[in-house]
């Protein structure tokens, strides 16, 4: 495939690889527990499972679904987990059963998780037991009919798991109450799977392996889907990409960034496909637990987002870790800074090596070699069997140097949006380009760095939130007239949302709409800044909403742009 104005190819990293190699994430995940039968696969919280024993877990569930619950090909799972041992066991039996995975945030509002549940059409879902209550407000409106549940430690051995489960539960108060009739648990589903055999599910490159939801221009999450073929092509993409650096079955990873995200759940699969024992962080706010796991565990190669790298390099005892055996620390999602970027390597004498994706990609197409120095402060190079080139307005190539939309082709960009081929249609030129919507140049050796987002998409801690969700949830409140989204740069978590508002109820406050938000968006969605205007939002001719306006301090009211008379911090 033609590398757009690519000169030089990095030593040792094929241009191509071999997308066929696989039918489907199933075969990969079969033949990879029977190579690596004997070796660790996951770890969570000071227990891990081989690959023996990740393999028989999963056939159980993949089993249970088919036999007992009768699911069929294709149908969709929800799985709305944190990152546990049965996200694993759970993700692999329910692709190896040949359905759909629908990776759902547990930390998602009633709203958000019955739009996703109803617009997949999930049948199925699991659920920790911690989050049942969302679950349970919106269940009588879904088509789920089937409910396993999960608690903490249930992948654990018998005295850890019920004292993990006690603790959860009695002591730290982590379940509120919740009742949806004739669920099932995890273990029991995994004992009923046990007494089936898993049929082998025919699957190829068209089937779809996940929707995984992302934004959008409408305001409404869509589904990408993302087939057994665009993720087998990401999958060995990555791992020629990193070959040369990590060996197979000798390497511990560390996955702190969610599975439900598609930047780690890429990654856990090329981890996975090599033989990797990954351990999986639950809950990486928790700094101190989080670095006693690091401080337990030798480990060759972590992933994150700016944000982390950050708070772990300002935590307490991690410049007292030994990092001797660290190979790759990985980062995507939102931009890493430069100040961060350098302590890191200070610290652990590894660069952090960025690369850039999207979920619609499966997600990774632009990477730096793992063979880096120091920090590029770009996104790198197309990965292998991936095209990459900035285009204008009108779909023509710009010469190295000039800003145009970057955009994709490769077997990792997804069929299309789920039921949306409006969508769908918005993000292809007619030659089969991806529109990412980030805009950016390409320098004289193929280097991609990103100069700006053509959409309005803010970024928060590597999360992808769309100002037209945060409006709409605005204007549901009676008090609200008019309301626009923008980002505004966060040294934390690179931006924060700031909802700018007219009122229609003179009497509502900012601690009135915060909650408002709080109740129907998830945590990093939530507005941390509210400003009130008197005046009309500026619009174009046709009544659409100029955000580039309200990102200019210009365009603010004078009084507005007095000191201390900035926007109020919601927080």
């Amino acid at each position: 495939m033609e590398k757009v104005w690519l000169k030089e190819y990095p030593p040792g990293i094929p241009a191509e690889v071999d997308v066929n190699e696989y039918a489907s994430l199933k075969e990969i995940v079969e033949k990879t527990c029977a190579r690596f039968a004997d070796l660790p696969a996951y770890g969570n919280m000071g227990h891990s499972i081989t690959f023996r024993e990740l393999d028989r877990a999963s056939g159980a569930f993949g089993a249970y679904l088919q036999k007992v619950v009768g699911m069929k090909k294709g149908e969709r799972i929800a799985i709305m987990l944190p990152n546990l041992l049965q996200y694993p066991v759970a993700l692999f039996g329910a692709l190896r059963a040949g359905l759909t995975v629908v990776n759902t945030n547990p930390l998602y509002t009633a709203r958000e998780l019955e739009h996703q549940l109803k617009d997949s059409g999930a049948t199925a879902i699991l659920v920790l037991e911690n989050f049942a209550g969302t679950l349970q407000q919106v269940l009588g409106r879904t088509q789920v009919r089937t409910v396993i549940t999960t608690q903490v430690g249930d992948m654990f051995p018998a005295v850890k798991a019920l004292i993990t489960n006690l603790v959860v539960k009695h002591v730290k108060k982590m379940v509120p109450q919740w009742h949806i009739a004739n669920t099932i648990s995890f273990p029991a589903a995994l004992r009923l799977g046990r007494e089936h055999a898993l049929a082998d599910a025919q699957l190829g490159h068209d089937d779809i392996a996940f929707l995984q939801y992302t934004g959008g221009t409408t305001g409404v999450a869509k589904g990408a889907m993302l087939t057994h073929g665009n993720m087998v092509a990401n999958v060995e993409q990555v791992a020629a990409w990193i070959a040369r650096d990590l060996q197979e079955g000798k390497e511990t990873a560390i996955i702190p960034l969610p599975l439900y995200h598609v930047y780690a759940l890429t990654t856990n699969l090329v981890f996975m496909r090599i033989g990797t024992h990954t351990v999986l962080i639950t809950n990486p706010r928790d700094l101190p637990a989080f670095i006693a796991t690091l401080k337990k565990t030798p480990f060759t190669a972590i992933i994150g987002v700016n944000t982390l790298y950050n708070a772990l390099l300002n935590a307490p005892g991690f410049n007292e870790l030994n990092l001797k055996s660290l190979k790759l620390t990985s980062a995507g999602g939102m931009a890493v800074q430069r100040a961060v970027a350098q302590r890191w390597k200070q610290v652990t004498g590894v660069p952090i090596v960025e690369g850039y994706g999207l979920t619609e990609t499966s997600p990774v197409v632009i990477a730096n070699p793992l063979n880096i120095k120091d920090w590029t402060g770009t996104i790198g190079l197309p990965i292998p069997s991936t095209e990459a080139a900035v285009l204008d307005d009108n779909g023509n190539i710009v010469a190295p140097g000039q800003t145009g939309e970057i955009c994709i082709r490769g077997p990792q960009v997804m069929k299309g949006y789920w039921k949306r081929p409006d969508e769908t249609a918005k993000v292809f030129t007619a030659d089969g380009w991806f529109r990412t919507g980030d805009m950016g140049i390409m320098d004289e050796k193929g280097y991609f760095r990103i100069t700006d987002r053509k959409k309005d998409m803010i970024i928060v801690s590597g999360f992808k939130v769309f100002p037209n969700e945060i409006e709409d949830v605005a204007v549901m409140h009676p008090g609200v007239l008019e309301a626009a989204a923008i980002g505004v740069p966060d040294e934390k978590s690179g931006e924060v949302v700031k909802i700018v508002a007219v009122k229609k109820d003179p009497a509502l406050t900012e601690a009135d709409l915060l909650a408002h938000f709080k109740q129907h968006l998830t945590g990093y969605k939530v507005p941390k800044l509210i400003e009130f205007r008197t005046e009309p939002l500026p619009k174009t001719n046709i009544g659409k909403i100029l955000r580039r306006m309200l990102r200019e301090p210009a365009a603010k009211p004078a009084a507005e742009r007095q000191p201390g008379k900035e926007a109020a911090t919601a927080s």
